[in-house]
């Protein structure tokens, strides 16, 4: 860990927006913070995702940063702020579990390939419900079942327009990995 010092000097240079002094911040509390979240949230994947949208706080709100105090201090607040937010969102994922409605199948459509439709439909709504992590859930839903753009998404939620990509495609690659087994049977 820097000294008081040393940790202002850096703080002080990232306000400036030198990318290389938040580098060596990032270098050196991301481990600490990392491990504080994750006995918080008990889950590695929305650990490391509460750490990424800390540090992206502290650079896009690097303006206002204030150099003579505890940075640490500052990291633990927001990344915090963050866990409870996502504790809200876990409300959130209780009450919509089940709100997801099946798709109708088309009246002209074959016996067979409504049975399909179902059974694919069916493990979809599994996935989402069961294996996206909640923020990752959250954003999905709010991007195919709510319709909302990637803007309008980091809004409602708080985060960064790059954080909702990134759980759009973390989204997509975890239902293509459940989906393997349905298409190559």
């Amino acid at each position: 860990m820097p000294d008081q010092g040393e940790e202002t000097t850096l703080v002080r240079r990232v306000k400036e927006s030198d990318l290389e002094a938040f580098r060596l911040l990032f270098e050196r509390y991301q481990p600490v913070l990392f491990r504080s979240v994750l006995y918080q949230v008990r889950d590695s994947d929305n650990a490391h995702d509460v750490v990424q949208e800390t540090f992206l706080r502290v650079w896009e709100g690097r303006a206002s940063l204030k150099p003579g105090l505890s940075f640490v201090a500052f990291l633990f607040r927001i990344s915090t702020n963050l866990v409870r937010d996502k504790q809200r969102h876990e409300l959130t994922k209780v009450r919509s579990r089940d709100q997801i409605p099946p798709p109708i199948p088309p009246p002209d459509a074959d016996p067979l390939g409504a049975a399909e439709h179902a059974l694919l439909s069916d493990a979809v709504r599994r996935i989402i419900r069961d294996e996206l992590p909640d923020r990752c859930r959250i954003v999905f839903e709010l991007s195919r079942i709510e319709g909302l753009n990637t803007r309008e998404i980091a809004e409602r939620m708080g985060i960064s327009e790059k954080t909702v990509e990134n759980q759009l495609t973390k989204a997509l690659r975890i239902l293509q990995r459940g989906l393997r087994p349905l298409r190559n049977p």
